[in-house]
């Protein structure tokens, strides 16, 4: 999938690092020579919310003037990098503010979410972006942006096998394609044959789309794999971590712990999720 046109919301503290993150991800784009749709929340408390909509809360109060400066930020950067964009600010209610943006969310080749580390709020919109709109998420760490590549030469895919990590190879593809360097991991104690068999087809598979991929494995060793692939990344200069998410259900992995909602809550670089 070519990616052409992105969504960019603009949800969150009108912090420092936001305005880091959102200038990043402009540069990122225009790399890209995509359009960038700036979507900006102002939140509005009327009536109270019913319990689907407190169940999936925002859990952030969006004031006019953080909109408005985030989106002041955004035009000046967008001006500075000559990025092609466009601008829009909506008014919902507080308990709207999610879904709000998973409603444009379907109308772009991906959505990129500036992410708070440890944060309920960041977490609870790449989820419902992940599963309400059919179309990967791009997550920005925002505490590391300004040390974020946007060439995104060196790729990692993590790979297991499954329909999501299938969906998010397929999600990256022109990103993939771009890539000076791609590798295929697959996180085992022990190596099977089907897993060298199964990295030994995707790297075939890819190379009849011009990727020259390489598979290997890395071991768990008593960690948890997303603390695996995170130490994987600041090892070896990735700029791009390609994996799908939830593999098992959101409240598998909310209870128990898993690889995606260890990669929310820390993204180690930039990371393309899909499901």
């Amino acid at each position: 999938m070519a990616i052409r046109d992105m969504l960019l919301p603009l949800v969150g503290e009108s912090s420092r690092t936001t305005m880091l993150a959102i200038e990043k991800c402009i540069a990122l784009a225009r790399g890209l020579d995509a359009r960038v749709t700036a979507l900006a929340i102002e939140a509005e408390d009327t009536t109270p919310p019913s319990v689907a909509d407190v169940l999936g809360a925002a859990e952030i109060v969006q004031t006019a003037p953080t909109a408005h400066a985030l989106l002041a930020a955004f035009a000046t950067a967008a001006k500075k990098h000559s990025l092609r964009n466009e601008q829009r600010l909506e008014r919902v209610t507080e308990a709207s503010v999610i879904a709000a943006v998973a409603l444009q969310a379907r109308l772009a080749d991906v959505s990129i979410a500036l992410v708070k580390a440890a944060d309920s709020f960041s977490e609870k919109l790449v989820e419902r972006l992940l599963f309400e709109t059919g179309r990967p998420v791009l997550l920005c760490p925002q505490e590391t942006a300004d040390n974020l590549d946007t060439s995104l030469n060196n790729v990692a895919i993590a790979w297991d096998h499954t329909a999501p990590a299938a969906r998010a190879i397929g999600d990256a593809l022109s990103l993939l394609k771009r890539a000076s360097r791609v590798r295929i991991l697959t996180a085992t104690d022990e190596t099977s044959a089907a897993q060298r068999a199964s990295g030994a087809a995707l790297e075939s598979h890819l190379s009849q789309h011009g990727v020259n991929a390489a598979f290997e494995t890395v071991k768990i060793a008593g960690s948890s794999v997303g603390k695996v692939f995170e130490q994987y990344v600041e090892q070896n200069d990735v700029d791009l971590l390609v994996m799908g998410g939830f593999r098992h259900s959101r409240l598998n992995e909310h209870i128990w712990g898993g690889v995606t909602s260890t990669v929310i809550n820390q993204p180690p670089c930039w990371v393309m999720l899909s499901h």
